[in-house]
């Protein structure tokens, strides 16, 4: 299996080394206000999927936070009720019960 996935590894680096090879024409990127960044169409795109994946991290974070904050409630409430349920079991140990004739 390891060996599997290494191969695939490899595969997909000598695919993605043909693809920037392949694309290594000069761009000019035009901003406002008359500012210009020349360099390959690689590195532009390299750029803009690793914004397009910060930004991605960056929503999901809120969510995160929040399961986050909702599984220590969770984890919180289920201590206390083993709790409650241990004390209940020590007190019908201690109490006798009563029988009824």
């Amino acid at each position: 299996m390891r060996y599997l996935i290494w191969s695939l590894r490899a595969v997909l680096f000598l695919l993605l080394l043909g693809f920037a090879l392949k694309n290594d024409q000069p761009v000019t990127l035009r901003y406002f206000f008359g500012y210009e960044w020349q360099t390959s169409l690689v590195v532009v795109l390299l750029c803009f999927f690793a914004l397009g994946i910060a930004i991605g991290l960056l929503s999901m974070l809120g969510m995160l936070f929040r399961q986050r904050r909702e599984l220590s409630a969770a984890k919180r409430e289920l201590q206390l009720k083993n709790k409650l349920a241990e004390i209940d079991a020590q007190r019908d140990l201690i109490q006798p019960t009563e029988i009824v004739n």
